[in-house]
């Protein structure tokens, strides 16, 4: 495929954006190459601005469940754009989707919505050091909680795909209070607890790890952060911007049976526009200004477009059947990328949690981030090259996840399986000269 146009957008973007990308992972370092300039989107497919069409497996990095220029919600937007985008005061829209939210996500009494996943866990942990009057968080090696400064640590997604362990810019005294644990490591948590416990205001955890590949939360694990921070006094933070709303209609907490005290949101609740949102225990949530010290506030926080895509969003995600249908496409192309992978002699390992899908590899099992450290980067740039000169579009970093929406057909994944079958095949026969 030729993609010439993409080039000199590429070349003229790097002289005012920097890196030529508002977001790092866009720019294709980790697998090489130029990245494609996309014009336009309809269901599972984006088309690049020389006009190449592609299979569409990235979905705006999770946001968008229904696929791309869904009608009913691109209907709503259209009917909601003449009566103006933003109005810096409250509307309908913003108790609406509260509303649904709430309905769905037991463990929230009460919200508040921001402008991205970053300010709605750099806003919980706000609450949280305020409720509990500690100043110590503890998360976990390879999540990933938004560029907030004290979270910088250890993060996954962008940070893994260009080996960073921590931020330029961010101070010493910032990670200070910040304690970091290895994902399904319950023990280490245990002896963290035992001897800072009573200065720990809380964790912050991805309830499915999904920015170092996905990472399923070992049997017991969630229950146990559950226990733990009850017996220390300490509040429980779910970052689900990326599974809320995803493996199932109450996120991954409705998944896994555990209730945490804040629950952080974004992505899916905003249809594919900006959004962000925090919430939880009514006692937690009223320390936010207005009600209580905590002080938090957005211009465009509840903008009017978002929430009228996330309601009609949430309205189709609501009908019946929708998650099993999901689940059967995600399936199905689990099991076929895992037979051909074994046909083809290829060394892969995949972790998969309802529409949500970890490409590894490794001839690890991958349970946290040093073995989804274990996966070939080197081996994923040969296969995601391959698959994008067959029409499919992965996201350009072997540490991120591969997303299924509704608008994925049976085709589509039958024309993915087909074209990894030759992808596979050249990870194998050029393996020794990827590593």
């Amino acid at each position: 495929m030729k993609v010439k146009k993409s080039q000199i957008l590429y070349a003229r973007a790097t002289k005012r954006l920097v890196g030529g990308v508002n977001s790092p992972v866009r720019a294709f370092k980790a697998v090489g190459g130029i990245p494609l300039f996309i014009r336009r989107a309809h269901g599972s497919k984006i088309e690049d601005e020389d006009g190449n069409s592609y299979i569409d497996f990235v979905c705006s990095w999770g946001a968008l469940i229904l696929g791309s220029a869904f009608p009913r919600v691109t209907e709503v937007l259209c009917r909601r754009v003449p009566r103006g985008t933003a109005y810096g005061a409250p509307t309908k829209l913003e108790i609406e989707l509260a509303e649904m939210i709430i309905r769905a996500v037991r463990s929230i009494e009460k919200i508040r919505f921001v402008n991205s996943g970053t300010e709605a866990s750099m806003s919980a942990i706000r609450v949280a050091r305020a409720f509990t009057r500690r100043k110590r968080v503890l998360k976990f090696e390879g999540c990933y909680h938004g560029h907030v400064d004290p979270l910088l640590v250890r993060g996954g997604s962008g940070m893994a795909t260009f080996g960073v362990l921590d931020s330029a810019g961010v101070t010493e005294g910032t990670v200070a209070d910040t304690l970091v644990a290895p994902y399904n490591d319950l023990d280490a948590v245990t002896r963290i607890f035992e001897k800072h416990g009573e200065t720990i205001a809380a964790i912050i955890v991805e309830p499915v790890a999904a920015n170092m590949g996905v990472v399923i939360p070992a049997n017991g694990f969630l229950e146990g952060l559950r226990r733990i921070t009850a017996q220390h006094g300490s509040l429980l933070i779910f970052d689900e911007v990326i599974t809320g709303f995803r493996t199932s209609y109450g996120g991954a907490q409705s998944t896994f049976g555990v209730q945490p005290d804040l629950t952080c949101l974004g992505k899916i609740i905003g249809g594919g526009l900006p959004v962000g949102a925090y919430g939880g225990r009514s006692d937690i949530m009223d320390q936010v200004a207005p009600l209580g010290p905590v002080y938090q506030a957005g211009t465009l926080s509840g903008n009017p477009l978002a929430m009228a895509a996330g309601i009609a969003t949430l309205r189709e995600l609501e009908k019946r059947n929708f998650y099993q249908r999901l689940e059967k496409n995600a399936n199905d192309l689990q099991h076929r990328l895992a037979n051909i992978a074994e046909a083809e002699g290829c060394e892969l390992r995949m972790n998969r949690v309802g529409s949500m899908l970890g490409l590894f590899f490794t001839d690890r099992e991958v349970v946290d981030y040093a073995s989804a450290k274990s996966s070939s980067t080197g081996r994923y740039r040969v296969f995601f090259h391959s698959m994008l000169n067959h029409g499919i579009y992965l996201p350009p970093s072997a540490f991120e996840t591969v997303f299924i929406s509704a608008a994925h057909s049976s085709t589509d994944i039958k024309l993915c399986a087909n074209a990894a079958k030759v992808a596979f095949n050249s990870v194998v026969t050029k393996a020794p000269t990827v590593e």
